[in-house]
């Protein structure tokens, strides 16, 4: 399935192509850059003994054709790995626009934002790369695409987007040979993922609505399809020799909010996370509803320094149900998870220099994330940066407490062209 639908991709970007070379030159485009990525650990090796989380060299180009009513675009990577010796081509977007006056259309490999959280996701319900994330790369590599269909409406009392996507992508989370990560059953090894299969009744559907009220920008959303973290399903409850990973069913219902306000600008966000395939909470290996939420607050308190602020809660429905069928020896959720974060920036000569702190600190668990990260301008076309990734607090099973040995400090250096 997969070496078909990069055959269908290469084949559809060639045809796109082709049918662009009419353009003028003005219409077209090209950009990319080459960049450098390393990251090294600090405080433990990896666990297949290795002291590096990244080393990479990558190239990017970036193609922009448009013909009216018609734009082409199209980002491709190709990257050196230096742990794994590996060359690879990934196709990050590759997509062709059609726009008129009261409606436009998008299909083909997308990067999709939606909601307002600052690295907490409520109504962003599309792909993420955590092991980018946390080995360094830029965080713009956080972002996965998407293979599917956008179309925007118009008509004046509100805007609509509403995408669909029939090729499930799962989030993408650290490997277990650079990082260390808790494992509920670590004796299983046998074991097999199981994607949602390419079907009608599988196609992933999204709803936007969007409007401004009162100077704030408002937003409701709708999602049904499958949750992107892979729950664990034993062969033998007692005594498993094989597990089963696979992406329960999931419907997610939300809104946001975000304006001027207290000098600075107010964020509020909610979704209602609807486990179709868990509805009473009965079923440990799958997880419970949940009702998420978020109050974010951004102001500049000086020229060139602006603080960012956060507090989201995932409070777990049918509590009662999760405690009653946990398995004796799995960690147990809290019914509230919380996290605090806030995010510190300063601009200084003449903004070429950039200084920023993030760090993300869970209330209900104890366990935080601390990314400070220093860039450098050079000029228009060259830029470093230099960061570190620090975990720890916690249990070992927590979402950054099991992270805790793997801080790494990393490199980025990048020439833009």
């Amino acid at each position: 399935m997969a070496v078909k639908r990069l055959r269908f991709v290469l084949y559809f970007i060639a045809c796109l192509t082709l049918s662009f070379t009419g353009a003028s030159a003005s219409d077209i485009s090209l950009h990319g850059f080459l960049q450098g990525n390393y990251s090294a650990d600090t405080s433990t090796s990896n666990p297949d003994g290795g002291d590096f989380k990244l080393t990479e060299e990558r190239l990017q180009i970036k193609l922009e054709a448009a013909k009216d009513p018609f734009r082409l675009f199209i980002k491709t990577d190709a990257y050196y790995d230096h742990i794994d010796e590996e060359v690879e081509i990934e196709l990050r977007e590759g997509y062709l626009d059609f726009t008129s006056s009261k409606w436009d259309a998008r299909i083909g490999r997308q990067v999709i934002t939606w909601g307002l959280g600052d690295l907490v996701f409520i109504n962003d319900v599309f792909p993420k790369d955590y092991e980018a994330f946390f080995s360094g790369r830029p965080l713009e590599y956080l972002k996965k695409g998407i293979d599917g269909v956008k179309i925007g409406v118009y008509p004046g009392f509100a805007s609509f987007e509403i995408i669909a996507i029939p090729f499930f992508e799962p989030n993408h989370f650290p490997d277990s040979k650079r990082f260390w990560m808790f494992d509920p059953m670590p004796s299983v090894t046998n074991r097999e993922r199981e994607k949602p299969a390419v079907t009608l009744d599988n196609t992933e559907i999204a709803l936007r609505a969007y409007r401004d009220i009162a100077g704030f920008d408002a937003s409701l959303f709708f999602y049904r399809g499958f949750f992107r973290q892979p729950s664990m399903m034993p062969d033998n409850p007692m005594m498993p020799t094989k597990l089963t990973l696979f992406y329960p069913k999931l419907s997610v219902y939300g809104a946001s909010l975000q304006g001027r306000a207290l000098d600075g600008v107010l964020s509020l966000e909610a979704g209602y996370y609807d486990s179709k395939e868990d509805k009473k909470g009965t079923d440990p290996m799958i997880p419970n509803s949940q009702a998420r939420f978020l109050i974010g607050y951004q102001r500049q308190v000086w020229e060139d320094f602006t603080v960012g602020l956060q507090y989201y809660g995932e409070y777990m429905l049918d509590y009662s149900e999760y405690e009653k069928n946990l398995p004796s020896g799995f960690p147990k959720e809290k019914r509230l998870h919380d996290l605090a974060s806030v995010r510190l920036t300063q601009f200084l000569v003449h903004q070429t220099l950039k200084l920023s702190f993030f760090s993300f600190w869970s209330l209900s668990d104890g366990d935080y994330l601390l990314n400070p990260e220093l860039k450098y301008n050079f000029s228009d076309h060259i830029w470093a940066a230099l960061g570190a990734n620090i975990f720890g607090g916690g249990e070992n099973w927590n979402q950054f407490g099991q992270l805790a040995k793997n801080d790494n400090v990393y490199l980025q250096m990048r020439y833009e062209f």
